[in-house]
């Protein structure tokens, strides 16, 4: 499960979690199990060598608004194409429960 404050914006039996190098594992939740209508389109992109574009979302609803604070490989390369329709949350952003299995 994913919170902003009491507003719960994710909640998901099937996410997926990269684990890349030193970094801290993330969760990427499929968009069907996301509040989509608290989120707008950021204009922020970044790439990775390894997944491709990323483009950002913002929350617009719940406690506060958080800009660009969600990512998503809409078209990632080959090798992680099951992210293509997930999207991951910054972890000190939001409050993030193990995701259930």
């Amino acid at each position: 499960m994913v919170r902003l404050g009491d507003t719960v914006v994710a909640d998901s039996r099937k996410a997926l979690t990269l684990r890349e190098a030193s970094y801290p594992p993330v969760h990427y939740i499929p968009r069907a199990d996301v509040d989509m209508a608290l989120l707008e389109p950021s204009t922020h992109q970044t790439y990775c060598p390894y997944k491709g574009d990323a483009s950002y979302l913002s929350v617009l609803g719940g406690d506060a608004h958080l800009a660009s604070s969600i990512w998503s490989y809409e078209r990632p390369y080959d090798a992680v194409a099951e992210i293509g329709d997930y999207l991951a949350f910054y972890p000190d952003r939001f409050v993030i429960e193990h995701p259930r299995d």
